[in-house]
């Protein structure tokens, strides 16, 4: 049996703290200093780990080798399965053709005025690319998009890096906020899916206020003030159409669909304002950006067939999902399978003598990947019977091929959030998280005002708010539980603060910046110089908010 405690460093919380930073340390300096690969760093920073754990906190080897390894199997599934799921489910609209058609959409419905249509391009349909792919896929799809559109290489990069602002706490089908829920759940599938549902909730009362003005600083950034004097009545419609469906969504339905409807609901609101409201200057505003004369032929490229075609996808997906959870939750969760951790469970105990979360839930059929399989299954059927006038039929062979070709690819960012959670189950389980929640606990009130910059350096140096989720969550859980000041505040704000700190930090993380300069042939260093002021801007308004969230306005925060 072992027990983890709070001060095995000399008897001193401060020295067992810092001993228990080396394992995120030793992360950060491998990614960033010395410019390794993530997955080669999350393997340093696991070894780091289990020998702070093992020398320094005092867990027995075979105890610490299988924390790493339920943390390991925790991450392939259902954390990695959601993930590759996800990117499947894109993927089988690009080797459908309808990817074409959708840019074509876009056209239509921006009335030809550049600004508007990057707007729609790099905020909505990058929302719907984030609640599906996720992992970068949204900056370099969107970024060539914007481009062709007849945006200059730096304005394109830095309106995709800002608006994927907006729909990072719900990406990939919201594995960022089921991870957090997971992490301080001790194995409980339903404490994780309560908490995640309660974490949910309240990134859907943040993330709103941020979603209601990133089409307005697109517009900054795209033509300065004349664009946001001529565009605003579009962008307001756009982002306020964004913003109250992610709250509705995230509160009283599935919180894994909060950005996939929302980024439908925000671009049928465009439709129809559009049809009443048009911009001033567009021409003037292509001069102004050195951008070429607007085509006016998409109208008579797409059909309503082919266009319904392309949005099927996304109306499937949501189908999907409000019948697996809303409408038999109970039977699917019915299937779980609960194993106790063979060899750590009933002997790991946390510095409260209880049982860390030793139990891992199989969640075969419940679990969200299960859900974008189906899905993806039933667009590829339809794909392969119906060609929507396009001639664009695939054949099923293909769609499932194209499953194992997207599990491959990623095959490395996998590894890597396989390599994250065995990390962070390690210093869970061993005492090393509890050690420095108890010490930040200790900066009272105002760790409210630092909670979010945790999210924001995580997702800033692994690139993915999931992975700051797993390394922090639980860290950010327990320091507000230990906190006196905070004792009235729900401990679930600071998991959301996490991951929207983590938010306001992917627009600066090696990854995203990287995936902007090779979509617009820009230096990753410039890039960093004109987004990192915008970054740092958005996490001090986000620090603020969750500061007044944890006494003035915990009115904000859902029961």
């Amino acid at each position: 049996m072992f027990q983890a405690t709070v001060d095995p460093v000399g008897g001193s919380l401060a020295l067992s703290a810092l001993t228990a930073c080396a394992p995120l340390a030793t992360f950060f300096v491998m990614l960033a200093g010395f410019k390794l690969k993530a997955h080669v760093s999350a393997l340093g920073a696991l070894v780091a780990s289990l020998l702070v754990g093992i020398l320094a906190f005092r867990m027995p080897i075979d105890l610490a080798l299988l924390s790493a390894l339920q943390g390991a199997a925790y991450g392939a599934f259902p954390i990695v399965f959601i993930i590759v799921a996800a990117v499947w489910f894109y993927e089988i609209t690009v080797v459908s053709k309808r990817f074409n058609d959708l840019r074509s959409f876009f056209d239509i419905v921006g009335g030809g005025d550049i600004r508007i249509q990057a707007v729609l391009v790099a905020f909505c349909f990058g929302a719907l690319l984030e609640a599906l792919a996720g992992f970068g896929a949204p900056i370099a799809i969107t970024a060539t998009m914007v481009l062709a559109l007849g945006v200059k290489p730096v304005r394109a990069a830095l309106v995709v890096l800002i608006a994927n602002t907006a729909p990072v706490a719900y990406g990939a089908v919201a594995t960022p906020i089921t991870t957090a829920g997971s992490m301080v759940a001790g194995g409980d599938a339903s404490v994780a899916a309560e908490t995640a549902e309660h974490v949910a909730a309240i990134v859907g009362v943040q993330a709103p206020l941020f979603a209601l003005v990133v089409p307005l600083l697109v517009c900054v950034v795209l033509d300065g003030r004349k664009g946001v004097r001529d565009c605003w009545p579009a962008a307001l419609v756009i982002g306020a159409s964004f913003a109250l469906t992610q709250w509705w969504c995230s509160n009283h339905f599935a919180y894994e669909l909060t950005d996939v409807i929302a980024s439908l609901v925000s671009l049928g609101a465009a439709v129809v304002f559009m049809r009443v409201w048009k911009a001033k200057g567009a021409d003037e505003a292509r001069e102004r950006m050195g951008a070429p004369a607007g085509s006016s032929d998409a109208a008579g490229k797409l059909s309503l067939s082919r266009g319904w075609m392309a949005l099927l996808p996304y109306v499937v997906v949501t189908a999907v999902f409000a019948i697996g959870k809303l409408g038999i939750p109970d039977v699917l969760a019915a299937t779980d399978i609960k194993i106790p951790w063979p060899g750590l469970a009933g002997n790991v105990t946390n510095a409260l003598g209880a049982d860390p979360g030793t139990t891992y839930t199989f969640n075969w059929l419940s679990n969200p990947g299960t859900m974008l399989v189906v899905a993806g299954l039933i667009v590829g059927l339809i794909y392969s019977v119906f060609d929507g006038g396009g001639a664009y039929k695939v054949t099923m062979g293909t769609v499932v091929r194209e499953l194992f070709r997207t599990a491959w690819k990623m095959r490395l960012s996998c590894l890597t959030i396989v390599l994250v959670l065995s990390l962070a189950y390690v210093m869970n389980f061993s005492g090393q998280t509890i050690a420095i929640g108890q010490l930040l606990a200790g900066t009272g009130v105002f760790f409210a005002l630092l909670s979010p910059v945790l999210g924001w350096v995580g997702t800033a140096v692994t690139g993915s708010d999931t992975s700051a989720n797993a390394l922090f969550a639980s860290l950010q859980h327990t320091a507000a539980q230990a906190n006196p000041s905070l004792a009235a505040t729900s401990p679930d704000l600071f998991l959301a603060s996490n991951t929207m700190g983590g938010v306001m930090g992917k627009m600066i993380s090696p990854q995203s910046l990287a995936i902007a300069a090779v979509a617009t042939g820009e230096h990753e260093s410039s890039l960093f110089k004109k987004v990192l002021p915008w970054s740092l801007g958005l996490l001090a308004c986000m620090c603020l908010l969750v500061f007044l969230q944890s006494g003035l306005l915990s009115f904000m925060i859902p029961g």
